[in-house]
């Protein structure tokens, strides 16, 4: 599933760019080089890019400009790197940021007793 524009009301017909693969989750998708990896993912109809550290509530692209970390995925096993910050290259490797194992709130919890 692809939700690209490809004929822009006020633009007109958009230039395409030369498509490259890049890996999301394990799950194989194209998307256009030097394009923010933010835009390839909501191309390909993906929303939640991480799950919030202590509840698990589901995070996606907010501001889209670089101020809210609520993007932040692990590109090519560095974690923490800004999904509309961060141009696609091709074979990028990506991976949605997960609960973290043991609460911040399970820890302070443990120091108390």
């Amino acid at each position: 599933m692809t939700e690209r524009i490809i004929n822009h009301p006020v633009l007109g017909a958009l230039t395409q760019k030369e498509k490259v693969t890049f890996t999301y989750d394990d799950h194989l998708f194209e998307g256009y080089k030097g394009e923010s990896l933010a835009a390839a993912l909501l191309a390909q109809g993906i929303r939640t890019l991480r799950l919030h550290e202590e509840t698990g509530q589901p995070r996606g692209i907010y501001c889209n400009i670089g101020h809210c970390f609520e993007c932040r995925v692990n590109v090519n096993g560095l974690e923490g790197g800004r999904a509309c910050l961060t141009p696609l290259s091709d074979g990028m490797a990506v991976k949605s940021g997960q609960t973290l194992p043991t609460t911040v709130r399970d820890w302070r919890k443990n120091d108390e007793q």
